[in-house]
């Protein structure tokens, strides 16, 4: 008779099979009954719905939301697939939301499917699904696929929202007009459906983000052919948008609008820029920050370090070569790694303080930082050599979060636009504040994006001589509250009142 460790062991195998191709989300008729249950006892498996699994690691702490929302929308295209066939599409609303890379999950998913039936199933952690029946006026051209998602093209999503969509969603709404390169786009599914209060609706729209000559013409082209268009505004008046030039990828309109919807919170709340004294000054304050600095960012990320750790590795009495536990040690190998960024970006503050552009010098040396960050697991064989390649090539989550960062896919010219948006920024306190959500919210890389961004704040913060901001391990949660905040709700309030009150 088999041991225990030895079922398990070939429950895993089975389970290993299943999850090819990064899967995490499976029928129960794919696993034989007693296999199913040796990996519910042991943690690898928990339930989604009758008849769902989500695989997970034992590890994982009752109540973190991880595993479920880095998950769920390859659950619901699953889903979809198997109860709809390929009958079914997104909301209008939640497909403008998805292709304008917003991935956060909303408590509430509405899904049009040829066999809805008006029926609402309750999923893990306060998320429904609710089918509607009805495809009408839908055809196969109007649908395309996204992560396995059936969504609808952005120009039929726009005609078919929901008339509150751009007042919930202001970002989005002016990143989906943004993207359009063309009035035809609109007119033709707005003329051939006749849908002339929809065309109001959109004129109103564009005209708010700046479009003035799609909204004339969408406007004269419904006229033309006998329709009698009522322009109105679906934004708040009171909302500000970023103008984008169009045809822009919708993640740098998103960008480039939430930045300036923000900026004016932020100077609402920190103090001004108390302007640069002393270089040097300012450079031995950071150095002697060092080793709070590096406990405190260390220990937010989880890892298990000590000051005489960290003291030991300053000190340079750090040798892999004849200490096991330094080169096997995943807690020595990041505190080296905060040890060698840290003294990149020493660098980093210095020209800035010299009177460089600090966005500009961040774009320039922020690769080096996580090269340097990354290294010694690199060399100990505990990272793959890609690390050092640069911006992640895959999906990354956020621990205990609803947010998920954008597709890799865009991520370099997400980051671009953020560089940019750092470059053009004339206040310190903007470039601190925004500059370290954006670059979490983005998440461009695999690994170190917070210890990265805090490492962006404190250079941003020097360009206007502010102290060096180090955020304490006790304040962690209120720290990833605020980001989450302005992350989910796009509300910076909470975030820049936190970091204000160490300055």
């Amino acid at each position: 008779m088999a041991k225990p460790h030895e079922k398990l062991a070939s429950a895993l195998s089975e389970l290993r099979k299943l999850q090819r191709g990064g899967r995490r989300v499976f029928k129960s008729s794919q696993l034989e009954r007693k296999t199913r249950e040796i990996l519910e006892q042991n943690g690898w498996l928990e339930p989604i719905i009758k008849g769902w699994l989500l695989s997970r690691h034992p590890d994982v702490r009752p109540g973190d939301t991880t595993p479920w929302f880095s998950a769920f929308w390859e659950f619901c295209a699953r889903y979809c697939d198997e109860r709809f066939k390929s009958s079914w599409h997104l909301s209008p609303d939640i497909s403008i939301l998805l292709q304008t890379e917003n991935f956060s999950v909303p408590n509430n998913i509405v899904i049009y499917a040829k066999q809805g039936s008006q029926n609402q199933i309750q999923l893990p952690h306060g998320v429904s699904l609710f089918d509607l029946k009805g495809l009408a006026g839908v055809v196969s051209k109007d649908v395309v696929k996204m992560r396995g998602l059936r969504v609808l093209r952005l120009p039929v999503a726009l005609i078919r929202a929901t008339a509150s969509f751009f007042r919930d969603y202001p970002h989005e709404g002016a990143a989906a007009l943004a993207s359009l390169r063309d009035p035809s786009e609109l007119l033709n599914p707005l003329l051939s459906g006749g849908h002339s209060t929809v065309a109001g609706r959109l004129a109103g729209a564009l005209r708010h983000v700046g479009r003035e000559d799609m909204a004339d013409e969408i406007k004269q082209a419904m006229t033309a052919a006998g329709y009698a268009i009522s322009e109105s505004n679906p934004f708040e008046q009171e909302q500000h948008v970023a103008f984008a030039p169009a045809g822009v990828p919708p993640i740098v309109a998103r960008l480039r609008s939430v930045w300036e919807a923000m900026r004016d919170d932020v100077l609402a709340v920190l103090p001004p820029a108390p302007g640069i004294v002393d270089a040097a000054t300012y450079l031995k304050r950071v150095e002697e920050a060092y080793k709070s600095d590096a406990y405190h960012s260390l220990s937010i990320e989880g890892y298990s370090v000590s000051e005489d750790l960290i003291a030991r590795i300053a000190s340079g009495v750090w040798n892999p070569d004849e200490h096991g536990k330094d080169r096997k040690s995943h807690d020595t190998l990041a505190a080296r790694g905060y040890w060698l960024a840290f003294q990149k970006v020493k660098d980093t503050v210095a020209e800035v303080l010299k009177g460089t552009a600090p966005g500009k010098q961040a774009r320039k040396d922020h690769r080096a930082w996580h090269r340097e960050m990354s290294q010694p697991f690199v060399m100990a064989g505990a990272m793959d050599a890609a690390a050092l390649a640069g911006y992640r090539n895959g999906p990354v989550f956020i621990r205990q979060s609803r947010h998920t960062p954008p597709r890799h896919e865009v991520v370099p010219e997400a980051m671009d636009t953020f560089f940019s948006l750092l470059e053009e920024e004339e206040h310190a306190a903007v470039r601190a504040v925004l500059g370290h959500w954006m670059f979490v919210y983005v998440h461009p890389y695999s690994d170190g994006n917070g210890r990265m961004a805090r490492f962006l704040m404190n250079v941003m913060l020097a360009s206007g001589g502010y102290p060096w901001r180090i955020i304490t391990l006790d304040t962690r949660d209120r720290y990833m509250d605020a980001l989450e905040t302005a992350s989910i709700d796009y509300d910076i309030k909470p975030f820049a009142t936190f970091l204000a009150e160490g300055l």
